[in-house]
């Protein structure tokens, strides 16, 4: 019977160990995603995040490098995760109203995992600022998108979507915050039902 090479043997198994690693790669960043969101993660030591999660920091340092960069990989990959679930859920709405309504509820649903020291740690460590803002402007974007189809569509009147977008920008930076929040005490969601009526009271049509 024919000997298979090594280098054959490589070949035919890479894709599979490539399979398995990949699944395990993104499982525990998943795991870290979760533990950073919970409670920060300024003060967890690469050293507490292996005795938790069940791996050697071998193999931890397989997912990121560094703490730093396992910390960047693991903030990308919420906001990732958050919008893709946000926009398949407003992928399932017809009429505007209901798309923007979806969208600022997708939103207040995917803050309700933040906590506050996670929200503190974030905007003070700079790479993870730059993603959260990055991630901010592209939510009022998007509103701001979901605003103009409705005018096109004739279902809101035409009106500024720039002023618009910055309006939801200020808003999502300040429920994030927890500046609106203690100032009003409403829930995040609570929050961002207003800031959808509000929006949306201001859009409608009026009969004449």
């Amino acid at each position: 019977m024919p000997r298979t090479s090594p280098a054959r043997r490589n070949t035919l198994n890479s894709p599979r160990k490539r399979r398995v690693d990949v699944a395990r790669r993104d499982d525990l960043l998943r795991q870290v995603q979760e533990i950073f969101l919970s409670e920060g993660f300024t003060t967890i030591t690469i050293g507490e995040l292996t005795e938790r999660l069940h791996c050697s920091k071998a193999t931890l340092y397989s997912v990121a490098a560094t703490k730093e960069q396992l910390v960047v990989l693991a903030t990308k990959q919420f906001f990732g995760e958050s919008a893709e679930r946000i926009e398949a859920d407003v992928a399932t709405r017809t009429d505007p109203q209901a798309k923007i309504l979806t969208y600022l509820s997708g939103v207040a649903n995917a803050m309700r995992r933040n906590s506050t020291t996670f929200y503190e740690d974030m905007v003070s460590f700079a790479p993870t600022a730059e993603i959260y803002a990055r991630n901010t402007a592209r939510a009022a974007e998007r509103v701001r998108e979901l605003i103009d189809d409705g005018i096109r569509e004739g279902r809101f009147r035409a009106t500024d979507g720039l002023f618009a977008s910055q309006l939801v920008a200020l808003a999502i930076e300040g429920v994030q915050s927890g500046v609106l929040l203690e100032r009003t005490g409403l829930s995040a969601a609570d929050a961002f039902n207003e800031l959808a009526t509000l929006l949306l009271h201001g859009l409608l049509h009026k009969p004449r």
